[in-house]
């Protein structure tokens, strides 16, 4: 199981050079590129009972560490594919990743009725 970027390993806060996907070692595994590897992990993840002005800043805070991450697309697809219940990851709040994947889901459904609509006409045809 993977660990996630946000753990609590501390590394040099040293910007990460932005790397194209396509130069970067495949074998490595994408989190080891997280800028959030340097943050505290509490910028990425709720405490209990927190007020909801204080929520939304500190997810934007986390959206900003994000935004500037080389491997921002892995995580968020990693966030997706699992799917993660809580926290800000691939610069999406817990929220707007259910939403993502409620498109998703819709999207699946229409591509399979449209591929079934087109099977039957071709069928017939």
């Amino acid at each position: 199981m993977l660990q996630p970027p946000h753990s609590s390993l501390q590394v040099a806060a040293v910007p990460a050079p932005r790397v194209p996907a396509r130069d970067r070692d495949q074998d490595a595994p994408w989190h080891t590129e997280a800028v959030c590897r340097r943050d505290e992990a509490g910028l990425f993840f709720a405490p209990s009972k927190e007020p909801t002005a204080a929520r939304l800043s500190r997810e934007e805070a986390a959206k900003r560490v994000c935004a500037r991450c080389p491997v921002m697309v892995e995580c968020r697809e990693h966030a997706l594919l699992q799917p993660e219940p809580y926290g800000v990851w691939g610069g999406l709040t817990a929220a707007e990743r259910r939403v993502v994947l409620a498109r998703r889901r819709r999207r699946d459904v229409e591509l399979k009725k449209a591929a079934r609509a087109a099977s039957q006409i071709a069928a017939a045809g």
